[in-house]
């Protein structure tokens, strides 16, 4: 057994330094997320809006989301990941600094949607540019470097948000998060360069077998893939919607605690997720779809656990279930997508990725409130673990594709 530390070290060996430096850049501005997770309290204590209304806000910025997935992957494959990265982050610098004007119903739900679909943009042309500037051997471990600089922020995030919120106001939180994304755009301008995403990887085998004139609306395996990536996501986004109000009225535990239970989930990655990734990268015998419905399976369990144990641990249990579900659902999807794209029209492929993700922010909220209102949490703990059980075994379906071998065989040679 080699020493934890020196494994951990190895993991980050080998990442070039622009992935480096596009990490830092995210750290940058996921530690100025701030306005988020704060934002229904403001809309309900500060402007007065009804709940109704500040979930329909919600909503908005959803969709807003959803169009900025999609712009985002269409503006990449014309123009470029660099330019969409670096107007984005910009633009979202004055998209929080406009809502320091914005008191009524009408502009919120307008400035929420436009900042939405600017901020949301630069995620698929972040994962454009993991294709760009990490090595085909080096892409998974990338993405796991990229996760752990967003966990990171948003450990630091919310945290500093709350005592600005609290000790200065929420206009010095827009003041405060739009200046962190314009610093996060100017460092990036300045520490990066463009790189050209290469057409054809030295060990692409994949655009010559299906042809490189893929499209996401026609690819019938990819379109398979995303459907149960949406269902996990929606299963998943429950950790942030549902789970808070079922921990504040079932256990009757207090904000700061709910907090703690949640940051537990981000150190836990930000310790272990590096380090196991590259074991499993690493282990030949591991495929990667195996790996996404082994961590579908385990965020199902995460919440079927509370059916079964009416213990207090039983937090800690499902915590611990739904972190190392993460850690093996997240990275080994997104790179699974960024592998199976063709590189001409990767920009598209990744934005239906991220897409799903948006989609499910809306869904999420609205069908795990529903059914907890009208069935009770047991009956929802159910239904989640049944849905999760239902999205591995459609992960592990897509194995009898006859094209996914070649896909397995770029994924990080897992």
């Amino acid at each position: 057994m080699r020493s934890p530390l020196i494994l951990y070290k190895e993991s980050f060996s080998g990442l070039s330094r622009p992935v480096w430096l596009l990490s830092l850049v995210m750290l940058i501005n996921r530690a100025g997320t701030m306005v988020i997770p704060f934002l229904t309290i403001y809309l309900t204590s500060e402007l007065y809006f009804t709940k109704v209304e500040a979930g329909i806000v919600m909503s908005v910025f959803g969709l807003g989301s959803v169009a900025g997935s999609m712009l985002g992957g269409y503006l990449c494959d014309r123009v470029g990941y660099f330019k969409v990265m670096f107007v984005s982050l910009f633009l979202s610098g004055f998209g929080f600094y406009s809502l320091l004007w914005a008191d009524t119903f009408n502009e919120v739900a307008i400035q929420i949607f436009c900042l939405s679909v600017i901020s949301e943009s630069f995620r698929p042309a972040a994962q454009v540019a993991i294709g760009a500037y990490s090595k085909p051997e080096n892409r998974l471990m990338s993405i796991s470097l990229l996760r752990l600089s967003i966990n990171l922020g948003f450990a630091f995030g919310p945290f500093i948000g709350g005592l600005i919120a609290q000790g200065v106001g929420y206009g010095g939180l827009f003041i405060v998060d739009g200046t962190t994304c314009i610093a996060a755009a100017i460092f990036f301008l300045f520490i990066l360069s463009p790189k050209k995403v290469p057409v054809k990887d030295k060990d692409d085998d994949l655009a010559s077998v299906i042809g490189d004139d893929r499209r996401p609306s026609k690819d019938r395996t990819y379109l398979a893939f995303l459907f149960w990536t949406l269902v996990t996501a929606i299963v998943f986004m429950h950790l942030f919607s549902v789970f808070p109000v079922y921990l504040k009225e079932v256990w009757a535990l207090k904000e700061h605690q709910v907090g703690l239970l949640m940051g537990l989930n981000g150190l836990i990655i930000v310790i272990y997720e590096m380090p196991l990734v590259a074991h499993l990268s690493n282990a030949k015998k591991y495929r990667p779809l195996n790996i996404i419905a082994i961590g579908v399976f385990m965020i199902g369990i995460s919440f079927l656990v509370f059916n079964f144990i009416g213990w207090i641990g039983v937090l800690l249990i499902s915590t611990l279930f739904v972190t190392f579900g993460e850690i093996l659902f997240m990275p080994f999807s997104n790179t699974w997508a960024i592998n199976w794209a063709p590189k001409a029209r990767s920009g598209r492929y990744m934005s239906w990725f991220t897409m799903v993700y948006s989609v499910a922010h809306i869904a999420s909220p609205a069908i795990g409130m529903g059914v907890a209102e009208r069935f009770g949490f047991t009956t929802l703990w159910y239904l989640l673990a049944f849905l999760c059980l239902l999205s591995g075994l459609g992960y592990l379906s897509l194995k009898k594709s006859k094209n996914i071998k070649l896909v397995e065989m770029q994924s990080e040679s897992i």
